[in-house]
């Protein structure tokens, strides 16, 4: 990838695909985990259809940080400007524009234009805005122009799903079996460990350790909690072979005599794992498969253990 420093706060890619392709996957903020590596989950609270307010997990220069911003959509220039209404620390403000030009049928030039302060202008402060605006700003361009060139065929390479169990039990038991993830290894048989830190209230940095068919397999993951709403959003940080990215939410749903939780999954497939792992004569139809019926069967004993749980511990009439 060629990314050219125009100055201290312009940046731009070419990017082998339509003007059109770029811009939309900027555009759409909500599905950035998938592309864009340092993004945790992004929340979408307003939108009006040119004007979209929105919550935004990341990790800046290693550290988990959270901002609400307020994007202008505008398709028809391909531009989209931002202003976050609630940086994350030490930022004070920050805001810009990404404009994508297209140069030619099959080609385009993306420009991400930024400019942000720091509370009290400290030299630590400042070094460490730099750093991190700079990290995140090439990571997002690494990540449009990787999807944008594979836009043809990203439809193959994404797949999402969902397991669901109904539970004659309350939501709040449903919801404490899921947050509590730390004791899974005594609950759940196929669970071998679970490391969990939760030092900010409700973001859960957690390391699972899971026995399969094919040996141990470990993966990372953040997991962003509301219990008021009893979601769970998570990212796995570390993935398995065959998937380059898997987002995720657990979501309890009241109805009138019980709940049902639903697991849903999205994952984009790391294509050149696949002969690796499935053989040479294997393909995308074999890897989607493969990843479906795995990680579902995990989502189906997890929610199997969270509905014993609720069950046995309290029986509603």
């Amino acid at each position: 990838m060629s990314v050219a420093l125009a100055d201290k706060t312009t940046y731009k890619v070419r990017v082998a695909a339509p003007a059109g392709v770029v811009y939309a996957l900027f555009a759409d903020a909500v599905n950035w985990p998938l592309y864009f590596s340092p993004s945790v989950h992004v929340e979408r609270l307003e939108f009006d259809g040119e004007r979209e307010r929105v919550r935004t997990w990341c990790f800046m220069d290693g550290q988990l940080k959270s901002w609400t911003s307020w994007r202008h959509l505008d398709p028809v220039n391909r531009r989209v400007e931002f202003r976050q209404e609630l940086p994350a620390p030490p930022l004070s403000s920050l805001s810009g524009v990404v404009h994508v030009r297209p140069d030619g049928p099959h080609d385009s030039e993306l420009e991400l234009l930024y400019d942000f302060t720091v509370v009290d202008d400290r030299p630590a402060d400042m070094a460490w805005a730099e750093r991190a605006a700079e990290g995140y700003t090439r990571s997002q361009l690494t990540g449009v122009k990787a999807v944008a060139e594979r836009w043809a065929r990203l439809d193959e390479l994404i797949l999402t799903f969902e397991e669901s169990v109904r539970v004659n039990g309350p939501a709040e038991l449903v919801y404490d079996f899921l947050y509590r993830a730390a004791d899974w290894p005594e609950m759940v048989p196929h669970v071998t460990r679970v490391d969990l830190t939760e030092d900010e209230p409700g973001v859960q940095h957690m390391t699972l350790e899971t026995l399969t068919e094919y040996g141990t397999h470990t993966t990372g993951s953040v997991r962003i909690c509301f219990p008021h709403a009893e979601r769970i959003i998570h990212k796995q940080t570390t993935t398995p072979a065959l998937v380059e990215a898997h987002t995720g939410e657990w979501s309890v749903v009241p109805e009138e005599r019980g709940v049902t939780v639903i697991a849903q999954h999205t994952v984009v497939l790391r294509e050149e794992d696949i002969t690796a792992e499935l053989g040479e004569h294997a393909g995308l139809d074999q890897a989607r498969r493969h990843v479906r019926e795995s990680i579902g069967r995990n989502s189906r004993v997890l929610l199997a253990h969270a509905k014993q749980h609720a069950e046995t511990a309290v029986r509603m009439l």
